[in-house]
């Protein structure tokens, strides 16, 4: 042993050297030998340390990470800061202050004075009536109410510029109806929809978004002011179509009516800048550098609620805590990996995007301003919401599953290989119920891959599911299945090894639902 150790040195001194590995200087291309490494890296990927960064972003001390505010900016500074420690770059060019950084302004919105001015009286916004969504009445106009009582009827009823007046029977019929009604009101260019609830209902629904109403929401900056949507009582409905409270609602069947005459509307909308940032890591590739895999989570939450009792800070350990620190340790494995000499072939993008809980904001900024070509992106591969149980599979306490979400949309490919790197490594159960897309839940539609898709870039979305603390002050760390979450973490890892450092970029051969 001692002179095989002596005689390999001696080799090595003089320029020969023992069978060695690649190195930094000189990495491996080799899909075998890259095929080979990949366990060695996913081991690096630990429930303890996922716990350790998730007991940092979801603490009290993050405040909920609400997009724009102080505790999101200290979880982006977080994140930065591990990117750089790992190796990974900052990759954004124009920003000199911090490459790690994306940033942008949102608009931060207010409900200011509002009100509904019928004849001679005056209903009042959170008391008579309440607004749903963006305002076409930020100042003051009068405008012309048409009774309509199917969403089907509204071209018919020539809405164009008037206020469309209809009944809801029930709460539960809100969403459904309010849905067909805005489509068509938009189409239609109408100034809005006011849904008439009976005075039982309006109180209730009141009750339930009136301090919503009260706090700021997000949006993107210059977007068009879109159809109002006004939930009204049943007074306010009857001033509207000339008739009283008791027969509007009373009327089980269709019904004509006489609208009043003068009618204004206000529902002022104050706006302000907000800025926020994506927070990017970058390491790039070897002989296939310009093609570019990313790695998604959003590290954004909802915040603090100062009107509950007890708990007021929404942790989104869950949601999506979880994914956020999933895309830290894979990053910190490829990081790892390419110290070692064993690539990534292709340039890999890790992304922790803000802005999900407003209505994906930060990834749609990132699809319209991409840091790297879209047309050479190949994949995004999404983390929202794993290390939990849903209401399916709490009932066998079974923690070993993760839905899986689009990775057959596009391409055939990486369906495979999702199902290939699960069977070979790390054997989840993976359930497509959410895949399907019939499912009334639209879950495709509503987490940060979306917006890649639509560029048609495929993707593939881990989520555990909906709980009973989804966006609740319980969302807390300390409910999380770091195992779980670590077997979900590897198998986004292999996939994401496999795509970048297989011969072939995947093929784009599908255009499902």
């Amino acid at each position: 042993m001692r002179n095989n150790l002596y005689a390999c040195l001696l080799l090595a001194a003089i320029g020969y050297g023992c069978a060695q590995g690649p190195s930094a200087s000189k990495p491996t291309t080799d899909v075998a030998k890259l095929s080979e490494a990949a366990p060695k890296y996913a081991e690096t990927i630990k429930a303890a340390d996922l716990s350790k960064h998730l007991h940092i972003i979801a603490s009290d001390e993050y405040e909920g990470r609400n997009t724009g505010d102080k505790g999101q900016k200290m979880a982006a500074e977080y994140i930065a800061r591990e990117f750089r420690e790992d190796g990974l770059m900052g990759p954004v060019k124009s920003n000199s202050a911090n490459p790690y950084y994306q940033t942008f302004d949102l608009q931060k919105s207010s409900w200011g004075e509002g009100h509904i001015t019928i004849g001679k009286e005056k209903y009042l916004m959170m008391q008579d009536f309440f607004p749903y969504g963006s305002s076409a009445f930020s100042t003051e106009q009068a405008v012309e109410a048409v009774y309509v009582s199917d969403a089907a009827q509204v071209p018919s009823a020539k809405a164009q510029g008037k206020l469309i007046v209809t009944l809801l029977a029930t709460p539960a019929e809100m969403q459904t109806k309010m849905r067909g009604f805005s489509a068509a009101a938009e189409e239609a260019k109408a100034k809005g929809v006011v849904y008439v609830m009976g005075a039982e209902p309006f109180r209730m629904m009141s009750e339930r978004f009136a301090h919503r109403l009260k706090q700021p929401s997000v949006s993107r900056q210059g977007e068009s002011t879109r159809a109002v949507n006004l939930i009204a009582s049943p007074t306010v409905g009857a001033a509207l179509l000339g008739t009283t409270a008791d027969k509007l609602m009373a009327s089980a069947q269709p019904a004509s009516y006489t609208p009043a005459s003068k009618v204004s509307i206000l529902t002022e909308r104050r706006s302000e800048p907000l800025s926020t940032e994506n927070v990017l890591g970058y390491i790039e590739g070897t002989d296939k550098k310009d093609e570019v895999v990313v790695i998604t989570a959003h590290y954004d939450h909802v915040g603090i609620d100062e009107s509950l009792e007890g708990d007021k800070i929404f942790n989104g350990a869950n949601d999506d805590g979880s994914g956020t620190v999933a895309v830290l340790e894979v990053a910190e494995a490829f990081a790892q990996a390419k110290k070692d000499g064993y690539g990534p072939r292709r340039s890999m993008l890790f992304m922790t995007v803000t802005g999900e809980e407003k209505g994906l904001l930060g990834s749609e900024y990132y699809s319209e301003n991409p840091i790297f070509p879209l047309e050479n992106t190949v994949a995004d591969v999404n983390i929202d919401m794993i290390g939990r149980m849903d209401y399916t599979y709490e009932k066998t306490n079974d923690s070993n599953y993760i839905y899986v979400i689009g990775a057959d949309k596009l391409s055939s490919e990486l369906h495979k290989i999702n199902e290939e790197m699960n069977q070979k490594y790390v054997n989840l159960k993976l359930d497509y119920t959410y895949n399907d897309e019939n499912d009334p839940n639209r879950f495709y539609y509503r987490s940060d891959h979306y917006n890649f898709a639509k560029k048609g870039i495929p993707i593939v979305f881990y989520f555990n599911g909906v709980h009973d603390d989804y966006h609740q002050p319980s969302d807390e760390v300390d409910k999380i299945n770091f195992e779980s979450a670590e077997k979900v973490t590897r198998l986004a890892f292999h996939v994401a090894w496999e795509l970048a450092n297989r011969e072939n970029r995947i093929v784009v051969d599908s255009n499902k639902k």
